[in-house]
């Protein structure tokens, strides 16, 4: 009866970081998967781990939203710059358009050449229906954006859109786990890498250990930033006027 019971019973999972695991388990003379794993059934039983946190449903569907939005920007920017690089072979150079322009100049320029315009009509339907889903990803968005407090409350610092602020708040998640302001950087990987050997004490780059797409959008805020040209005196969100 009380193994039937210890069965039913759910124990608390626990993710540790892997490469503190790693680091420790290389000090063994031997490396077998069995020696691996009565190396980490030690450190279990003594301690010897960092807790990873893991996400809640909530910011891994936000998660899911910002990677898929990402992923089909990235594939009709590639198509895009695929046509642009193939015309070019061929003496057509498409020039500075803007995305709404940019299959009406295609058309344009191999109009007078059936040829290529067999070749790349399947890119223009395909870059087509990707920019579509885009506009419906971006729109679920701004829902999410406009409706979460917090994200509001961040698109009033300069620089920061709903882009922005949503990754930030899928990335945090729970600010709760963090004791202070200033270990968020690390997960980040915004903090500075140190390296300590008797006399010699220097720091380097930044880590670059923590998420990259929240590195990405904070260095795209901070460009917004430093290159927005400001009009008249600076006042609060909450200003009137």
């Amino acid at each position: 009866m009380a193994t039937q019971r210890s069965r039913r019973t759910k124990l608390p999972v626990i993710c540790v970081e892997t490469r503190h695991m790693q680091a420790v388990l290389k000090a063994q003379i031997n490396k077998t998967d069995r020696n691996d794993a009565r190396g980490i059934a030690q450190m279990i039983r003594v301690g010897l781990y960092r807790p990873v946190h893991v996400k809640t449903l909530r910011g891994q569907k936000l998660r899911m939203l910002l990677t898929h939005r990402k992923l089909l920007q990235s594939k009709a920017i590639a198509i895009e710059n695929d046509l642009r690089g193939t015309l070019r072979n061929f003496g057509l150079k498409v020039g500075m358009v803007g995305k709404v322009r940019f299959e009406a100049r295609i058309q344009e320029l191999v109009e007078s050449i059936p040829n290529l315009a067999v070749l790349v009509e399947p890119l223009l339907i395909v870059r087509r229906v990707l920019r579509k889903q885009i506009v419906l990803l971006h729109r679920r968005l701004l829902a999410i954006v406009r409706e979460d407090e917090v994200c509001r409350r961040l698109m009033t610092t300069p620089g920061v859109g709903p882009v922005v602020a949503l990754t930030y708040r899928a990335t945090v998640d729970i600010p709760a786990r963090f004791r202070k302001s200033k270990s968020v950087g690390a997960v980040f990987g915004l903090t500075c890498s140190m390296h300590q050997s008797g006399e010699i004490d220097w720091g380097g780059k930044i880590s670059r250990c923590g998420d990259e797409m929240m590195r990405t959008m904070l260095y795209e805020a901070a460009q917004s930033m430093m290159h927005t040209k400001r009009r008249g005196p600076c006042r609060s969100p909450g200003a009137a006027g």
